[in-house]
Parts: structure tokens; sequence; C-alpha cells
């Protein structure tokens, strides 16, 4: 069966072409093949015929799987094929927020001679499938791996040209879909989860200078923005202090969904970021926000910065021998209130009056028993080390003793006595093993019960999965920039993608890896025929049209382009 021909020749001289679906049939008398003309389906050249057999195409197209229409017609070809089901998904999800009309409203007043909605859409796609460098992005993935509509006429001058216009519009673009999302998702805006993390540079020296003259120009942005050195080193929190990096700041909501992001220079010390987060949210005009930190952001100024103007706040205090935390919080006499199996409080006041101060002890059985049995471990091994010692002496003996009170596993058990010897230090070991499984809570929140305060720090290992996965699914790192402005906008491309991947995982309960791998399975294939190209879409497999049942997202169509 195919698409027949036929031209009838007319009085003035013109030809007009009708279009049938023929087939043929072997005639055994005749011994010769048969045209049978089994329905006509009009002019040519009438637009009505020719969207009539579009439609029947698609619906032939629907039923045949790409390899089965090559295996049964050798004058088809398959040129290629690409992953499109998790792209597809990205995409519908990236329309859903409205990333695309932010763009759009702020590009309204510049005009650019290429697309840069399509641009960063390919960049914050590529963080969430297949991350890698802008080069990269550009001469395999987009060229060769992966088919985005609009962005065949992209340029990788075009790639850094949108992320220096995402940088410099970074403040408005973020605010505009977060409240976007908030309205879609109906988002718990009241509590918002603050932490900071640091992002390491495979060089060898920090960016020169410090200090307010210490300032340098990105040459895409020149007398518009100005940028800090931001690669220094400073308290690193993976380990690498041998490498200069950057500090990076993250709020997320209840469910985990980034509200904004900062970037400081790498010798930034945590306390230091939040009358800068403060300022920054207080702009965006939040019904009640409640500022949730761990201990790394605690002191005097911090605090007063955040209750200034009403502001509310739920921290962990940092228990320093000598503090009122360890004196007067954790001595209190009093009874556990059980909120889960794994958590009990315990609510104490110091003060009177206005000055009165609101704390919560928290204890988890299951880690102090946790905790306890690490510390047999250790203290065994301690033990066997000093016994050894003991056979030893000279410079040898010396040298061993000074590593084993430096060690950050084994230090802060170990004393010397009078003669140098070393010893577990029992009493230090008394102290700690009363800390087991406890942590305080502290809040100027009086509307907030203790279980309440308890529950809602826990809460912020949300911002600890959003570092997992921005490092390990997204690959924030390594960072092939080195211009401030470019650093910028790289980890603010990497924060989108990661809002997507949350996205599908709150509507799937399952984590991003899993959804890309059964949706990877729907393919886009580039069939080539005698009469032109077909760009075709496989049948979804079961796992893959559940996955999109989940998020709401309809079937792709099965035919992208008729060529």
């Amino acid at each position: 069966m195919y698409l027949r021909e036929s031209r009838q020749k007319r009085a003035d001289g013109s030809v007009l072409t009708h279009l049938q679906l023929a087939e043929n049939l072997w005639d055994p008398e005749r011994k010769r093949a048969q045209v049978k003309i089994i329905y006509n389906c009009g002019r040519a050249d009438d637009e009505q015929t020719t969207e009539r057999l579009r439609r029947l195409a698609r619906s032939i197209l629907r039923r045949c799987a790409p390899e089965e229409i090559v295996a049964d017609n050798p004058t088809w070809q398959l040129v290629q094929a690409f992953r499109y089901g998790d792209l597809y998904v990205l995409e519908q999800l990236w329309r859903r927020v409205g990333v695309g009309e932010v763009i759009g409203e702020v590009l309204a007043k510049r005009k650019f001679d290429f697309d840069v909605e399509r641009s960063l859409f390919a960049m914050v796609a590529n963080r969430a499938l297949a991350p890698s460098s802008k080069l990269y992005c550009y001469e395999q993935w987009l060229a060769e791996d992966v088919r985005i509509e609009g962005t065949q006429a992209l340029r990788l001058q075009h790639l850094y040209r949108a992320m220096d216009f995402l940088e410099a519009n970074k403040e408005a673009i973020e605010k505009a879909i977060y409240f976007r999302m908030a309205d879609l998702l109906n988002l718990d805006v009241e509590i918002v989860f603050y932490d900071t993390t640091s992002l390491h540079f495979e060089i060898d020296e920090p960016d020169r200078g410090f200090g307010p003259n210490d300032e340098v120009h990105g040459s895409a942005l020149a007398g518009k923005k100005t940028y800090r050195a931001l690669r220094k080193r400073g308290h690193s929190k993976n380990g690498r202090f041998d490498a200069p990096q950057i500090v990076i700041g993250l709020a997320v909501t209840r469910d985990g969904f980034p509200v904004r992001h900062w970037i400081f220079p790498g010798n930034t010390v945590d306390v230091t970021t939040v009358a800068k987060v403060k300022e920054d949210l207080k702009g965006w005009h939040l019904s009640r926000c409640v500022f949730v930190g761990d201990a790394g952001m605690v002191s005097a100024e911090n605090l007063s910065t955040l209750a200034r103007a009403g502001g509310k706040y739920i921290v962990c205090m940092p228990i320093h021998r000598g503090s009122e935390v360890a004196n007067e919080v954790l001595t209190r006499p009093g009874r556990y209130q059980t909120v889960a199996e794994n958590l009990e409080v315990k609510e104490v006041t110091v003060g009177e009056g206005e000055r009165r101060r609101r704390y919560v002890v928290c204890y988890n059985p299951q880690e102090a028993e946790r905790q306890a049995r690490h510390r047999r471990e250790v203290l065994d091994e301690l033990a066997a080390e000093i016994e050894s010692l003991r056979e030893s002496s000279g410079k040898s003996h010396s040298k061993r003793v000074c590593e084993l009170r430096a060690s950050g596993r084994y230090g802060r058990y170990v004393r010397l006595t009078p003669n140098g010897h070393p010893r577990i230090d029992q009493a230090h070991i008394e102290a700690l093993s009363k800390l087991d499984g406890k942590f305080v809570v502290h809040s100027n929140d009086d509307t907030l019960g203790a279980a309440d305060l308890a529950l809602g720090y826990k809460q912020l290992q949300r911002v600890e999965l959003a570092w997992r996965q921005l490092k390990s699914g997204l690959k924030l790192r390594p960072v092939y920039h080195w211009a401030p402005h470019r650093i910028h906008a790289h980890v603010a491309l990497t924060v989108l993608s990661l809002l997507l991947e949350r996205l599908a995982e709150q509507a799937c309960a399952d984590t991003w890896r899993n959804i890309r791998d059964d949706l990877k399975q729907i393919k886009l294939a580039q069939l080539s025929s005698p009469n032109g190209t077909v760009w075709q879409v496989t049948e979804p497999s079961p796992e893959a049209l559940k996955r999109l049942k989940s998020l709401k997202i309809p079937k792709p169509p099965p035919v992208l382009k008729l060529a």
C-alpha cells in the first residue's frame, strides 16, 4: 500500500494532481500486478487534503516503532536516535513553573541576536542529564546526544552570553520564579532553612587581592557590576584545606525547594553571611519567615540581626565549656517529653521577663547509642596504640605521641602525664558521654511549642540533601570557569536544575535518578525515507507512563516533525 499521484491535464494546459491510497494486487489470470485504488484523498494542492494525510500518518506511526518501520521497509533508514523522555519532562516542568515567561519579561527591554531562553534551558537540562563543561555541552551533547527544539542555530558564544545575562538579572529572575512556584504548589513559605557549604577549585594560588579594593570586572558586564575576587583559602567543609574555594549559601523551603542562593569569597566565615541573607529576603515581602540555621550561624550579633523588626529564628546552639548552654541548660533537671521514637524534648527557660531566653534540649536515644558504641571502638583502638608505645622509646616514640595527640580521631581522648606519657582522659570521656544524642535548640518564637522547635530544626537536613544533590547528582564541581561572574552564573544554572529535579521528585515521591532512568527509555528517532524525514517518538514503557501520570504530564506526541 502506498500513496499514488494521479495527474490530469486540463484544456487550458494546466495539470491537476490527485492523491490516492493504492495497493498493488497480483492478477493470476493476467499474470501481472494490478493497481487497486482504495481511497481518493483529494487534490494535492488542497491544504485540507495535506492535513488529513498528516493525521493519518501520525495515527499509523503511533502503532509502529521506528525499528519495525525500518525492518519492514528497506527504503526506510534509521538515521539516529536520541534520549527524549527525561528531556521532555524537564521542558514541561520548565514551562509549568514559567521560567521561560520570566526570562521573556526580563528580556522585554533588550534585544539579542539569539534565543536566550533556549540557551539557558539547554544548559540547565545538561546539568540534570549529563553534567559537563559548557564546551562539551555545545560540541557534543547538543550536537549529537540530544535534540532540543530551537537550539540548532546556537553557538558556543551564545551559551556564554546567556550565562552573563542570567548573572546580571539573577535576583529578579529568582524572585519571580519563586513566587510563581509558591502560587503553583501552595508552598509553605513560613520557614526558610539556610546553610552554607564550600566549593573548592583545582588551582594552586587563590585570586589576588582582598578587602574593599579587591574587585574584578566582568568583561561582558563592565560598567554594570563589579565582583570581589572569590577563590580564597578558608575553612573547608570537605577537607580540601589545600585548595582555594568559594562559600555558597542556600535557602530552601520545608519541602526542599531552593528559594535563593548566595556566593561569598572563600575566606568568609559562616556567621558573617546571616546579615546579607536577612536583608535580601526582607525585600521579598514574605508574610512570615522563620529562619532556621545551624550552630555555625550562631553569634550574638547574628541573633540580634535576625530578631530585628520582629524576625523569628530557630538555631542550634553550640555547646562550649563554661557557656550558658553547658552550665545552665543541660544541667537543669526535668522530664523529657516523647515526640517520636527517636526524639525526646525538654524545655528550659533562662532568665526572667523580656530578657528570658528559651531553649529546648533534644535527646535522640538511637543516636546516643550509636555515639557510645563508636566511642568504645575508638577507645579500644587508642588503648592498643598506647600499649604499643610503652615498648618504644626515643625520637620515634615522641613522634608517635605527637601524631596521636594531633589526630582528629584520637586526640580529644588523650592527655599527657607529668612524665610525658600518653594516657586516656577518663574525665573528658565521662563529660562527653553526658552529651550523647543531645543537642540544644534556641528560638525567640513563643508561638511554637518545644516539639515544633525540635522538629523544625531537624528539617534543616533538607539543605544537607540539597547540597548532596548539587555536588553529586548535578556535579556542581569541577568548575571550569575562572571569571567571577561566570562562576556566579554556573552556580545559578545548577540551582535552577535542582529546582526542576525537586519538582519531579516531589510529584513522583522518588529520586531523580530513578525517575530519569525510567523516562530515558522514551527515544526520539529520525527516520529517512524516499519521501522525506520523520521525527518519531517511541511508545512509552509502562514505567515511563507511570512517571508521566505522577507528574501530570501528557504523553509526548508520536510525531514531532514531518519533512
